[in-house]
């Protein structure tokens, strides 16, 4: 079945009352016809649900669909993004090993890799994605991982996924990739190389800014393991919120496709605007990786950011005079939201790290909605002219001075 179908037709099957839409399975824990088949089960000799903490009928619907969707073998749910993030790699990383990653990375993953995971003795070096020459003179016989996210949030740098797939498998390493811009609609890294793929539902999945949710699938062996580390470590992604989320696939295909016809007229609009340094978004020739971006994805995606003129303070004033847009750090959502990636999703960086990656303190990160196009133009353009008032209010003279 072509993509569309798929993420409407996987579901469970009918129970005794012949529903047509999945019920929501509120429970706990589930009850053995006999006491062999409840050995059986903990011993994992069958299949079955137990208890909600290792699977649910609604996380099973959830992750069959989206296995399907990215072409994996299995999977598992977890509660957030950055749960499914830190089970990836927590449940297959030991002390002593070493994962090499993009440095463009989320601030919360970058956190993992600076702050939590040295306390265990795991150790990672980062590469600079504009210099893919120097990538495999970092894996050092330690390195066991890769792990990257194409686009990278929020400096949208796309990452050769067929290159780092010939390099994972050269090198005998897992490949992790986080997918939480492209989507399995846009992009399917199991296709290139990738072993795992990550996914915070909470953003593009869920579509709607209602729910949170983390998704890992990949290759069956890994999954495994994967399911093992969260069995006990309880990242539980919650009956109704996969039930939510499953039935959020259903329309992935064609909210995407709005998202990105929206996304792209913007990014052309604002390109060259004489109140902006800079316009970035994959597809765009002016993307210096444009090429790459079409040839693994499918369009550019759903996120543009822009370089404001006259810095952060220039910055907190746009951002004060949007009338419609949404000022939220969450992104995905059916209404445009605006981020300031300096003073939230990144603040935690240094100024030279948030530098190295882009972040500029005029950046803008916007995610774009499915609202009427021109109505999210003129909302960007008045408060574009607007801000160019010098007089800054006690609010944004506070913000500033922090």
């Amino acid at each position: 079945m072509n993509f569309e179908t798929q993420a409407i037709r996987t579901q469970l099957p009918n129970a005794s009352q012949k529903e047509h839409s999945a019920p929501v399975y509120l429970t706990s824990s589930f009850t053995f016809d006999n006491a062999e088949e409840a050995r059986a089960k903990f011993n994992d000799e069958i299949r079955g649900n137990i208890y909600s903490r290792y699977s649910n009928p609604n996380t099973d619907e959830f992750i069959q669909k989206l296995c399907y969707l990215e072409g994996a073998e299995d999977g598992l749910a977890t509660a957030t993004g950055m749960s499914a993030m830190f089970t990836s790699m927590a449940g297959l990383l030991q002390h002593g090993d070493h994962v090499l990653a993009s440095r463009a990375l989320f601030g919360s993953t970058h956190q993992l890799f600076t702050k939590i995971f040295p306390k265990w003795g795991i150790d990672h070096s980062y590469f600079n994605l504009h210099r893919p020459e120097k990538w495999e003179s970092l894996i050092t016989p330690k390195t066991k991982m890769i792990f990257v996210e194409t686009p990278s949030n929020p400096g949208l740098d796309i990452v050769d996924l067929e290159y780092l797939g010939q390099l994972a498998e050269k090198h005998n390493l897992i490949l992790n990739v986080d997918n939480c811009f492209a989507t399995p609609y846009l992009q399917n890294p199991i296709e290139w190389g990738a072993h795992i793929v990550t996914h915070s539902a909470t953003k593009f999945i869920d579509g709607q800014g209602r729910t949170l949710g983390g998704a890992i699938v990949g290759k069956k062996d890994l999954i495994e393991e994967l399911r093992f580390f969260a069995r006990h470590t309880g990242p539980s992604l919650s009956p109704f919120n996969a039930w939510v989320l499953s039935k959020s696939l259903e329309t992935l295909a064609v909210r995407m496709e709005k998202h990105c016809e929206n996304a792209y007229k913007i990014a052309s609009y604002l390109e060259g605007h004489e109140e902006l340094e800079l316009v970035k978004y994959p597809f765009l020739e002016s993307h210096p990786q444009r090429e790459l971006a079409k040839k693994q994805m499918k369009h550019g995606g759903a996120i543009v950011t822009f370089i404001v003129k006259g810095g952060l303070e220039r910055g907190a004033r746009f951002l004060d005079n949007l009338n419609m847009l949404s000022l939220t750090p969450n992104l995905g959502d059916t209404r445009t939201t605006v981020t300031h990636p300096a003073s939230t999703t990144h603040s935690k960086l240094t100024e030279e790290e948030r530098a190295s990656v882009g972040i500029a303190p005029g950046l803008v990160r916007i995610s774009v909605g499915l609202e009427n196009v021109n109505d999210i133009l003129n909302d960007i353009e008045q408060a574009l002219q607007a801000s160019k008032d010098k007089q800054v209010n006690p609010r944004i003279e506070k913000l500033v001075s922090s």
